[in-house]
């Protein structure tokens, strides 16, 4: 096995970047952060859909609960750089809305 041959290149290509050893692995590092950011962004997707259904069944203990859990995974995902800054704090400004008109009902 030669030192340029890694499994996301196809054997057949002579392009420059399947030579270049920088280049296969900046090429390796970028499949493993993708694949890195798209379980986070998942995840985050998944903690905010249960949030909204916590919301929408009218339970406050459970909903202030989920928003917890949004909170800690939004700022998380945004300091990993998954998620713009703004996008979260967006994000997290509309749950924490919905959550405090949910007790003051």
């Amino acid at each position: 096995m030669l030192w340029y041959s890694t499994p996301h290149i196809h054997e057949g290509s002579t392009s420059l970047a399947t030579r270049h050893k920088s280049a296969i692995k900046r090429h390796r590092q970028n499949v493993k952060r993708a694949a890195r950011n798209t379980t986070i962004r998942t995840r985050v997707r998944h903690i905010l859909r249960e949030t909204r259904e916590a919301i929408a069944g009218k339970g406050v203990e459970a909903a202030e609960a989920e928003l917890r859990t949004a909170v800690k995974a939004l700022t998380k995902a945004a300091s990993k750089g998954v998620l713009h800054r703004n996008s979260a704090a967006r994000r997290i400004s509309r749950l924490s809305k919905q959550v405090a008109a949910l007790k003051s009902s």
